[in-house]
């Protein structure tokens, strides 16, 4: 298994203070995206992370040995709804709990 640590930038420094009715569903359908990944082992934990000079989303993903995150990323609804959502994306070393 490869391992990365994904961010997830809002469109403006306001969000999610200022979430429209139509960002409000548009986040529902990227979270639910989000938990059937992880219901496919490809997502250990993701969330929102309220950093009081910028709110943002991380997602750590599993995938395995030769796969790659831009796929994944590339089908979640807010980056198919170009409305400035961003992603950066990093390969690390996880540290997990081994396995009995």
């Amino acid at each position: 298994m490869h391992y990365f640590f994904c961010k997830l930038h809002s469109p403006r420094a306001t969000f999610p203070a200022d979430i429209t009715p139509e960002e409000m569903v548009l986040m529902k359908a990227h979270a639910d995206y989000w938990r059937e990944q992880m219901g496919k082992g490809h997502v250990v934990v993701f969330g929102p992370v309220m950093d009081p000079t910028e709110a943002y989303g991380i997602l750590v993903m599993q995938l395995p040995d030769g796969a790659e995150p831009a796929p994944l990323i590339d089908d979640d609804p807010v980056m198919k709804a170009q409305r400035g959502f961003r992603f950066e994306f990093h390969p690390m070393r996880a540290v997990l709990p081994q396995q009995g």
